[in-house]
């Protein structure tokens, strides 16, 4: 199909700020008194990953606290971070040894009542933690002795270390118990001035504006994070992208990310800024009505769901709506994620097999359905024209994500073109598991796929838990009860001076950043 590109009004502006640039000196703020302000769209509400969940929050998170344990992504290893070293005693225990002379933003000390504190505060669900969903399978934390912490879980959860990565952050013990009351009688424990033994130290924070932080000059430099070089650094709120990507040009603003392709393509004009697409954890797949629930028998036929996938035409819309950093996938997973097997058999381009087989399922004349859509409606349409062109006719229906996710649980869609994140959890666990294991979003609820997944999701012996994630992840291929499409990309935009590198979880690690 042809694919038409479509200039914004943001986009106009980047074409006409482009210009500007092109004649026109660069601005060097940031590189010259070593700062660095990035900004997006979001308003921060609370620089704390358990009372807001945003994305950018988490980014925040990363450079203000520290975890027990850091993920690297170029190897995929956790590393210790406030813990000096970790084991499993049992499947449901894991111990740490803490990292010895670190220090909180406010001066104390660190030791194993802060991690236990933390853990039991976001493990008790009258907390109201916001990402409570996440950190469900803890139990609670135990003091073994001055160096030492036990977490315990309430199920054996092998994935734990990729949360307590991204997830936990360590806080100060009785961190929230200054929180303020609110009309209602409730702590408002998001109003609690941030407090970590991170690189950065929030200085200023308004919500919904700014965050303020400088380089923690006590930070410890045999981290896996480092020292940072950068010394100050600064989130802002823009929520018209229009400014944004004007401050960008202007010098106001030194890095953004997530802007279209279209205004990618125009700031690549401009000889001041470094313009990359690069891979992120989310991906994009069909799902069905397995059961029969909506209205048709369709989708309960395997035959009907292969045709889909031989239909779509994922390396076209992949290259062409995603960008170059994209890739087709043909398993229930990310590529990057752990268990991740790469060797899924997969379903080839191919709408004369699509016809083929739907004549075997009894619609030798096509098939019409409803097609539902939440997010970049430009991939849908593609999608709906593939499938068009093979024979699957479909009446294009556009929700909001969380009406048509509560639709698809409720069996009323026969089939959606969705996408998951993982909360950029490196392991199939947050997707696999989440979607096949058994739980309200499971289409299928195969009893074989969700005793392997189990399997996989109770071995903490990690050969073992990739032959059963492979093994899972290739009967839910060959019965086409998800077609997986291709990964997302995400667009970065920075001053051409400074020295940066995206990651595929999405969070842009500033601490090791640098200005040339």
């Amino acid at each position: 199909m042809k694919f038409l590109s479509h200039c914004s009004t943001a986009t106009a502006l980047a074409a006409a700020a482009a210009a500007a640039v092109l004649a026109a000196p660069a601005a060097q703020a940031g590189k010259a008194d070593n700062s660095l302000v990035w900004s997006s769209n979001a308003e921060v509400t609370a620089v704390d990953p358990f009372f807001d969940t945003s994305r950018e929050v988490i980014v925040l998170a990363q450079h203000v606290h520290d975890g027990l344990v850091y993920w690297d992504p170029a190897t995929g290893d956790y590393l210790p971070l406030l813990a000096s070293a970790y084991r499993w005693v049992d499947s449901r225990t894991l111990e740490f040894d803490l990292r010895q002379g670190v220090t909180f933003h406010d001066g104390s000390s660190f030791g194993p009542e802060d991690v236990a504190y933390t853990i039991n505060f976001g493990a008790d669900e009258a907390n109201g933690v916001l990402n409570y969903g996440d950190i469900k399978w803890l139990d609670r934390a135990e003091v073994v002795d001055a160096d030492t912490v036990r977490i315990l879980l309430d199920e054996p959860f092998p994935s734990a270390l990729a949360y307590l990565a991204l997830t936990l952050p360590i806080l100060p013990e009785g961190h929230y118990d200054a929180a303020p009351v609110g009309t209602d009688g409730k702590k408002r424990y998001q109003a609690v001035p941030p407090v970590g033994t991170g690189p950065y130290k929030v200085t200023s924070f308004k919500p919904g504006d700014h965050v303020d932080m400088v380089a923690n000059g006590d930070y410890f430099a045999d981290g896996p994070k480092g020292k940072p070089a950068i010394e100050r650094l600064t989130f802002r709120t823009i929520t018209d992208d229009t400014t944004q990507i004007a401050e960008l040009m202007t010098g106001g603003v030194d890095w953004i990310w997530g802007m279209s392709t279209d205004q990618a393509q125009m700031l690549k004009q401009a000889p001041n800024l470094t313009v990359l697409n690069a891979p992120t954890m989310r991906i994009s797949y069909l799902t069905f009505d397995i059961k029969g629930s909506a209205g048709s028998d369709a989708f309960t036929k395997p035959e009907v769901r292969r045709a889909f996938a031989h239909a779509v035409n994922r390396e076209n819309i992949a290259k062409n709506l995603m960008g170059e950093s994209s890739q087709v996938i043909a398993a229930a997973c990310h590529p990057t994620q752990f268990g991740c097997a790469a060797d899924i058999a997969g379903y080839d381009y191919d709408p004369a097999k699509a016809r083929a087989l739907l004549a075997e399922a009894g619609y030798p004349d096509g098939l019409t359905f409803e097609f539902y859509g939440y997010r970049d409606r430009q991939v849908a349409e593609a999608i709906a024209s593939d499938l068009a062109a093979a024979g699957m006719k479909s009446d294009l229906r556009w929700l909001k994500y969380a009406a048509l996710r509560d639709m698809i649980r409720e069996g009323k869609v026969g089939v959606a073109n969705m996408t998951w994140g993982s909360s950029s959890i490196p392991d199939v666990s947050a997707i696999t598991s989440y979607f096949f294991g058994g739980g309200p979003d499971d289409p299928a609820k195969d009893p074989e796929v969700m005793a392997i997944i189990a399997r996989g999701d109770s071995a903490t012996d990690p050969a073992e838990r990739r032959a059963a994630y492979a093994e899972a992840l290739a009967k839910i291929a060959e019965a086409a009860y998800w077609v997986p499409l291709f990964t997302y990309t995400k667009n970065y935009a920075f001053s051409a001076d400074l020295q940066f590198a995206p990651t595929p979880d999405e969070l842009p690690r500033f601490f090791r950043a640098s200005w040339k």
